[in-house]
């Protein structure tokens, strides 16, 4: 799937009538080009090491349920693009943000059960916090789109038609 995002800016200053517009064009080829996705990685990234060492690490039940529920964040923005359907993409991002949900309340059981400090609580709450507020947005941009998805172009690769002869 490839998306095209146009950002329209006007900043309008009443004292001298000045008005700037930014417009910005961004072609993202790869769900590794979506800073969700990103976020997403560096998160999971990040509480790997904290589910897997000391007391919360022997907490088999709750350790394995935050990998999972870590990991399918970043799993489903990169499932959702490559479905190549606007609604499709819509849906896995939904399922993302529920996942980023409930890791974040597996992160409020490791914080009550003393595996993690507030501190740290405080930290991966406001990422995985950013990570839902940038996937909502997608969601929300892409409610607003006309484009269903590349899947629905009429160029694409096309599936040689079996019973032409061949050379």
């Amino acid at each position: 799937m490839e998306i095209q995002i146009d950002f329209q800016i006007i900043l309008k200053d009443d004292g001298s009538r000045l008005r700037c517009l930014i417009i910005i064009m961004s072609k993202i080829k790869s769900f590794v080009d979506l800073i969700m996705w990103q976020k997403a990685r560096a998160l999971a990234k990040k509480l790997h090491p904290v589910y897997t060492n000391g007391s919360f690490g022997r907490d088999f039940p709750l350790r394995d349920q935050i990998n999972r529920s870590s990991g399918s964040i970043m799993d489903n923005i990169a499932e959702g693009f490559d479905r190549d359907g606007r609604r499709e993409f819509i849906q896995f991002l939904t399922v993302s943000k529920g996942s980023a949900s409930e890791t974040l309340s597996q992160l409020y059981r490791a914080l009550d059960r003393g595996y993690i400090s507030e501190e740290q609580f405080s930290q991966f709450n406001s990422e995985v916090n950013e990570v839902n507020r940038l996937i909502g947005g997608m969601i929300r941009t892409l409610k607003k789109s006309d484009y269903r998805g590349h899947k629905f172009d009429n160029n694409n690769d096309q599936v040689p038609d079996q019973n032409q002869d061949q050379d």
